[in-house]
């Protein structure tokens, strides 16, 4: 597990590294696959939604979702790791 103490800074490091932690550590135990979960949530939006949805898109809407809750307070380190987790996620579904 990684610990703030293993870095002088909360520098990219540690914010790529904690992400990386959490999207192929906890995160996969808890929700299995990645790319099989987000389209499970991708079939439930396209439900809501009425509109056809990709897992990169569900990856996409999330980072803005988290780019919403940043707008009150850009202080949120968990926010900004969970941005990374996404964007890596989003970046390898991509690519088929």
């Amino acid at each position: 597990m990684i610990d703030e103490k293993d870095y002088d800074t909360m520098n990219r490091a540690y914010f790529l590294d904690k992400a990386e932690e959490l999207i192929n550590g906890q995160r996969a135990k808890d929700y299995g696959d990645a790319k099989a979960n987000h389209y499970r949530i991708a079939q439930m939006w396209e439900v809501i939604l009425g509109v056809e949805v990709t897992p990169e898109q569900v990856c996409a809407c999330m980072i803005g979702l988290k780019l919403a809750r940043l707008a009150n307070d850009m202080q949120q380190d968990d926010t900004w790791v969970d941005i990374a987790g996404y964007a890596a996620l989003g970046g390898e579904m991509s690519q088929g």
